[in-house]
C-alpha cells in the first residue's frame, strides 16, 4: 500500500469525485490519490473493469481522469493544484457503429 513520507511539503486540497483530498505540494494527482487510498480512477473501454495508476511515468495511460472538466488527463503527469476537481473517467465502449 502507498503511504506518504512525513513532512513532504505544504498541504494542498483538491476534490476527487466530490470528496476532499489532501495532498502535498509537488505531488502528482496519481500519487495523492494513491496516498489517500483511491485505486480505481477509470473504467476499461474493453470490459468496464476498474483501472488505476500502474507505471506512474506516463507510459501506460491507466490513470486517465477528468480534471476541471477536461477528460483524458494523465493523473501521473499532472501536479495537484488547490481546488482542482478530479473525476473518474467512464468507459467509452465502441459498439462498432461509429
Amino acid at each position: 500500500m502507498a503511504r506518504r513520507l512525513a513532512g513532504t511539503g505544504t498541504a494542498v486540497r483538491f476534490s476527487f469525485e466530490g470528496m476532499a483530498v489532501e495532498a502535498s505540494a509537488g505531488d502528482t494527482v496519481a500519487a495523492a490519490l494513491l496516498a489517500a487510498g483511491h485505486r480505481n480512477l477509470r473504467a476499461s473501454a474493453v470490459s468496464g473493469a476498474p483501472r488505476g495508476p500502474y507505471c506512474l511515468m506516463g507510459a501506460c495511460f491507466d490513470c486517465m481522469v477528468s480534471i476541471d472538466g477536461v477528460a483524458g488527463r494523465q493523473a501521473c503527469m499532472t501536479e495537484v493544484a488547490p481546488g482542482m476537481d478530479v473525476r473518474r473517467m467512464a468507459a467509452i465502449l465502441d459498439d462498432g457503429e461509429g
